[in-house]
């Protein structure tokens, strides 16, 4: 099959299109035709190896982290699917590998894909989609009467996050830009902060939640805004010693990562709120929640921009400055 591997980290240099064995298909895997990939902002990371220490792959490896497409085959112990269903997925961390024809995944990280939706729409939501969930829902627990407050309201992770926050009730409050106000107003934003001119931790106060995506000086004034047993979630700022051993890394690693997040820890407890670092997990369950939502009407994906397959390399770039609103898709087939 076609697919973008990466060679050795460092930029784009390093990612190749070419041919690389189809996948295998286990017991309980399906194997999917590709439609549609998206690029995120982990894919980058992981290009430039600043994951290593948390995921230490061993190169060459095919690039991407979801998807949409048609089943092909399915092992002899699944259950929920059969060939020809149209489904999409954040594969396993340990079997990434979105931008290429074909990927063999556990079912139990594969959902059947909103009706509604083209294969591009439905790419762009797993890694997003799932991530904002286990936030807002499976950690914060958040609620209709509660504040929270979203950084980057018109990124790929926040243009889906309003939209769920908004859908659960509470009052919801964005960061952004002076061109894109209107904008995430109409995706659900209750309270827009222009970052231009305002200084949300001047202007907000008493919220209950504070999704970070941004890290640095955004992360630390966010714990200005919360009130007293407040939450802040962040999927930028530094890993804590908590995520480090629930994803099985090893005691070092574990007592580096108590050390790097020490300072938003120590200054979370200051202001007595707490400070917790998000990497999603993937999970056909909460996908297929998520999908009755989007199937409600209450959840629109958004796509700025759709490259071809062959142009993979050019949507890594165009996600690399930054400047996307919402996400940016590569249609395969």
């Amino acid at each position: 099959m076609k697919a973008f591997v990466l060679d050795r980290y460092g930029n784009n240099d390093g990612v190749r299109f070419g041919d690389t064995p189809d996948p295998e298909v286990g017991p309980g895997d399906v194997l999917v035709q590709i439609h549609a990939a998206s690029v995120n902002p982990l894919d980058l990371k992981i290009r430039e190896g600043k994951l290593k220490p948390v995921l230490p792959y061993r190169l060459p490896i095919v690039l991407g982290n979801d998807l949409a497409g048609v089943v092909v085959e399915v092992g002899r112990d699944v259950q929920r699917f059969r060939p020809g269903d149209e489904v999409y997925a954040r594969p396993d961390q340990g079997r990434i590998g979105a931008f290429a024809e074909l990927i063999a995944m556990r079912e139990d990280d594969v959902a059947l894909a909103p009706r509604e939706l083209t294969m591009e729409e439905a790419a762009s939501i797993p890694l997003v989609g799932l991530t904002a969930w286990q936030a807002l829902v499976e950690r914060a627990n958040l609620q209709a009467g509660q504040k929270v407050l979203i950084h980057a309201g018109s990124g790929g992770l926040g243009t889906f996050a309003i939209q769920l926050a908004k859908h659960l009730g509470p009052t919801v409050a964005t960061t952004t830009s002076t061109a894109n106000i209107d904008w995430v107003q109409r995706l659900g934003a209750d309270i827009v902060i222009d970052y231009k001119k305002e200084d949300f931790a001047v202007v907000l106060r008493d919220y209950d939640l504070v999704l970070d995506t941004l890290g640095g000086d955004t992360l630390a004034n966010s714990l200005r805004v919360l009130k007293p047993g407040g939450k802040v979630i962040s999927v930028a700022g530094p890993p804590d010693h908590t995520f480090a051993k629930e994803a099985g890394l090893n005691w070092i690693v574990q007592q580096v990562m108590r050390l790097l997040s020490f300072r938003i820890r120590r200054n979370a407890k200051r202001h007595h709120v707490t400070y917790s670092f998000l990497f999603m997990k993937s999970s056909g369950d909460q996908l297929r929640q998520l999908t009755s939502i989007i199937d409600s009407g209450a959840i629109r994906p958004v796509v700025d921009r759709i490259f071809p397959f062959e142009q993979t390399k050019e949507a890594l770039a165009y996600v690399d400055q930054g400047r996307a609103k919402g996400k940016v898709v590569v249609k395969v087939r």
